[in-house]
């Protein structure tokens, strides 16, 4: 297939074209190509803006996985805006082109997240059972996933990814998450009951290119292995995977403190469960959180 691939350097985007590059012909979207093309090969051809584009008629897939990082800095309004328009502008701007297509993508990918649901304690939701809760997240996420339906088509189906943590070791959740366990500092954070839904890196691309071949499949999807944690049972899985103890809890006051608003994506959770996924038929190789964590330390 012809790929185009927003976010294609970022932890995700990466680990799909290094797992799945050579059976494509990707094209990726970078605001520094050469340093994209030195980290994905000379394979992939790089632009630096989808200006370069009129229409996406050479293309047979679209996926957008770009976005301001959303849990790295204090949610000011300034940051909220950023991150808001660094998912919104260039989902417009593929949208628009897949519109302006005579030969439009067969399909078009888009990154969502489970923020989708906000707050959600410790009940299980899917795709079609849970009412979300009206906060950033889930406005955010709405707000990304209206955009990029509007390029759904008979021509063009749209699949939205809601993602959970993804898990690797090249970066991502665990980059921030593991230093102070692997010095035996680790532990829960608040009351540890948040619930974490969670997805190994392996599986996530898999599920793409699972998405990019199912022709049937269209509409949201939850990106997340199907047994959910919460944050106490996450913890201390992360510290016995690394022989270490999970002694110390940061209390929930100092999230608050260091991060404002932005704690409450550490504070608060949701288990989201993948019923869409299984129902069409995809196998996940990491369903467990320790095997998951257990190959990832591996290494």
């Amino acid at each position: 297939m012809k790929i185009l691939i927003t976010g294609a350097t970022g932890l995700v985007g990466s680990a799909f074209i290094r797992k799945y590059g050579e059976q494509h012909e990707i094209t990726a979207l970078s605001r520094t190509p050469e340093k994209a093309s030195r980290k994905l090969g000379r394979s992939v051809r790089v632009l630096g803006t989808l200006s370069e584009l009129d229409n996406l008629n050479n293309f047979d897939a679209v996926i957008n996985l770009a976005g301001e990082p959303i849990a790295e800095k204090r949610w000011s309004d300034k940051q909220k805006a950023r991150i808001q328009q660094s998912r919104f502008r260039i989902t417009e701007q593929l949208t628009a082109l897949i519109q302006n297509s005579e030969r439009p993508p067969e399909v078009f990918i888009s990154g969502s997240a489970v923020g989708f649901y906000g707050r959600q304690g410790t009940k299980k939701v899917s795709e079609t059972d849970g009412k979300p809760h009206d906060e950033f997240s889930h406005q955010l996420c709405k707000q990304w996933e209206q955009l990029a339906n509007e390029a759904a088509s008979p021509e063009t189906r749209v699949c939205l990814l809601r993602t959970g943590i993804v898990l690797a070791s090249s970066g991502g959740a665990l980059k921030r998450m593991a230093p102070p366990f692997k010095f035996g500092l680790g532990g829960p954070i608040g009351d540890g009951q948040q619930m974490m839904s969670w997805i190994h890196i392996h599986d996530m691309v898999a599920a793409i290119d699972f998405l990019l071949h199912k022709r049937d499949c269209a509409g949201a999807y939850n990106l997340t292995a199907p047994n959910p944690v919460n944050n106490e049972t996450f913890s201390k899985t992360l510290a016995n995977v690394l022989h270490r103890p999970a002694i110390f809890r940061v209390p929930g006051f100092v999230m608050r403190l260091a991060f404002g608003e932005m704690s409450d994506l550490l504070l608060t959770g949701q288990a989201v469960l993948p019923e869409r996924l299984l129902a069409d038929g995809f196998k996940f190789e990491y369903p467990e959180l320790e095997p998951a964590l257990a190959k990832i330390y591996s290494r």
